[in-house]
């Protein structure tokens, strides 16, 4: 990448050096800085209008057309002072961590009755010296964004006054080059997001096999020539209830209730004061592991299924000794039944869609024993058992070396970005 042919000194500590001819000034003297106070309601004496909220800044880089926009109301002074037009900055001045604060998006074009709403800065350059395209993509710099995160103030929740916005440094290229700089960084980081998401796509499609391969393996075993019969029959003829979920299962499988297999049994109540971050015993909830804790409940290796709350019906499995509390169902085998064949078998039945209605979504285990079950014989759960997990382990290590190259891609984003609006790198 080539470099600029002289530098000086910013005198910012944060930028460094700049290239010779670059300018620092405030942003207060290169643009309107002013924070929202437009709100969510509506009311009758007002003019209908669409508000580009919070949400709609902190998720999107670009703010367009052919977003949703909630409809409110507003007065005239305030449409006025905050409708938002083509190369506005817009940008969260609220948090409830400082870390993730003065996140910016850029409006792509004039919006017809757009107005910026409150928990917002809005940053209008004058585009004579500074144009809104290039400040976005310095409110992507991390170390320009650092400033914010330490003037963020609160408690609970965390906030910028309007003179951290408008008091910040800016170095100023010329509008040619921030012209060049934003077009360059709109192809460079759309590129890398492009590649990004064919990535985040393969892990799903990844996701998607494994869980392919589980439903199969549980259901019709790994014998792909196996003869299959209907599951709705036993294998003494008998009809059975509750399992038209299943289709077709290998001929010599059986079918068993739940209860025969495994006994089920809530876990154990313990209070919040005992769960803490390091100690002897993990402790298990419905939705896996939450802590440590002196003393055990259970001993050997068994499957829990959360049991309340919108995810119960997840499984994890649970190893030696720990606590499981009373928010998880303990499945114990009676026989040696393969633990993943178990596991990974109620996973794919979906236990969630037994749970019952109430404030708070449960499973009843009377009703969970209760389920009817295909059942391979112990020889043959062991093979399913292995498959599954041998398929496993190949996917999860091509996730995660996936997640790697999706991370190095996004630092290569953050570095880039960082280099090219501070002057580190040449791009006119």
């Amino acid at each position: 990448m080539k470099k600029y042919p002289k530098y000086k000194p910013s005198d910012v500590e944060w930028i460094g050096e700049i290239p010779e001819h670059w300018e620092i000034n405030r942003l207060k003297y290169e643009a309107l800085v002013q924070s929202s106070n437009v709100d969510k309601k509506s009311n009758e004496d007002e003019k209908d209008v669409l508000l580009c909220n919070y949400m709609d800044v902190y998720k999107n880089e670009f703010i367009d057309e052919s977003m949703n926009f909630m409809e409110a109301t507003a007065t005239e002074d305030e449409i006025r002072r905050f409708k938002i037009v083509k190369g506005d900055v817009l940008v969260t001045k609220d948090s409830e961590t400082p870390d993730d604060i003065a996140n910016p998006a850029l409006v792509k074009n004039d919006l017809e009755n757009v107005v910026c709403a409150y928990h917002l800065t809005q940053i209008r350059p004058t585009r004579k010296k500074l144009y809104g395209e290039y400040l976005f993509r310095l409110f992507q710099e991390h170390k320009f964004n650092g400033q914010f995160q330490v003037n963020a103030n609160g408690v609970t929740r965390f906030g910028l006054s309007i003179s951290s916005f408008s008091d910040a440094y800016i170095p100023l290229p010329t509008t040619d080059e921030q012209t060049s700089i934003a077009n360059y960084l709109d192809k460079k980081t759309a590129q890398i997001d492009q590649l990004i998401a064919k990535k985040q796509q393969l892990i799903e499609l990844l996701k998607e096999e494994r869980t392919a391969i589980i439903n199969y393996a549980v259901t019709k075993g790994i014998d792909p020539h196996v003869k299959l019969k209907p599951s709705g029959l036993s294998a003494c003829g008998h009809a059975q209830a509750g399992i038209e979920w299943l289709g077709d299962i290998p001929e010599h499988w059986e079918i068993k209730k739940l209860k025969y297999v495994a006994n089920l049994k809530s876990g154990d109540s313990i209070s919040a004061d005992n769960i803490r971050q390091e100690d002897e015993y993990p402790v298990y909830v419905g939705n896996g592991l939450r802590g440590f804790t002196s003393d055990y409940s259970h001993e050997g290796e068994l499957v829990l299924i959360g049991r309340q709350g919108a995810l119960c019906g997840n499984i994890n499995y649970a190893k030696g000794k720990f606590w499981a509390s009373e928010h998880a169902i303990v499945v114990s085998r009676f026989n040696k039944d393969n633990i993943i064949w178990l596991g990974e078998l109620l996973r794919v039945m979906n236990l969630n869609q037994y749970s019952i209605s109430a404030a708070q979504p449960g499973l009843s285990v009377e009703r969970i024993q209760n389920l009817f079950i295909p059942y391979p014989a112990v020889e043959e759960q062991q093979e399913i058992g292995k498959h599954i997990e041998t398929h496993s382990q190949r996917i999860e290590c091509t996730v995660a070396k996936i997640m790697k190259e999706i991370k190095l891609l996004q630092e290569y984003r953050t570095a880039l970005i960082s280099e090219v609006v501070t002057g580190k790198i040449k791009v006119i």
